[in-house]
C-alpha cells in the first residue's frame, strides 16, 4: 500500500474520532468542540482557549520540538540510506495533535465552555 493511501485513511479516520465527539445541540450542550478542533490543528490553541497558558505553551513547544527535532532526525537517518524517518515524525506529530485535541476537549467539556454572540460581540463563557 502506498504511504498517500496511509495517509489518507489515517486522516479519515482521525476526522471521524474528532466529528463523533461533537456534542448534539440541545439544552445543556456546549461547545467544547470548538478548542478540542483548535488544539488538535495547532497544539496548545485549545488549552490557550480554556485559560490554560503554560499548558499551551507546553504543548505548542513539544509540538514544535517534534517537527523540528524529528526532521533532523529523519534528515540524519536518509542520509545513512533508512527512508522511513519522515513516516515516523508525521505518525508522532499526528499522536500528539490527537491527544493535544482530546485534552483541550475534555477539559472544555468539564469547565462548561461555549461559544456565543452578545450585543457586544463574540462572547466566550465558561461555567465553573
Amino acid at each position: 500500500m502506498k504511504a498517500g493511501y496511509v495517509a489518507a485513511i489515517v486522516l479519515v479516520g482521525m476526522v471521524a474520532i474528532i466529528v463523533s465527539a461533537v456534542p448534539t445541540h440541545g439544552a445543556n450542550s456546549s461547545d467544547a468542540w470548538v478548542p478540542g478542533l483548535a488544539s488538535f490543528i495547532i497544539p496548545g490553541l485549545g488549552q490557550l482557549l480554556n485559560d490554560q497558558v503554560d499548558k499551551a505553551v507546553l504543548h505548542f513547544g513539544v509540538g514544535v520540538a517534534i517537527s523540528l527535532g524529528g526532521s533532523l532526525a529523519s534528515a540524519a537517518l536518509l542520509y545513512r540510506g533508512a527512508f522511513y524517518g519522515y513516516y515516523i515524525v508525521g505518525a508522532a506529530y499526528l499522536g500528539w495533535s490527537l491527544y493535544s485535541g482530546i485534552d483541550a476537549y475534555n477539559v472544555a467539556k468539564k469547565q462548561g465552555f461555549s461559544l456565543g454572540m452578545t450585543q457586544d460581540g463574540l462572547t466566550l463563557s465558561y461555567n465553573f
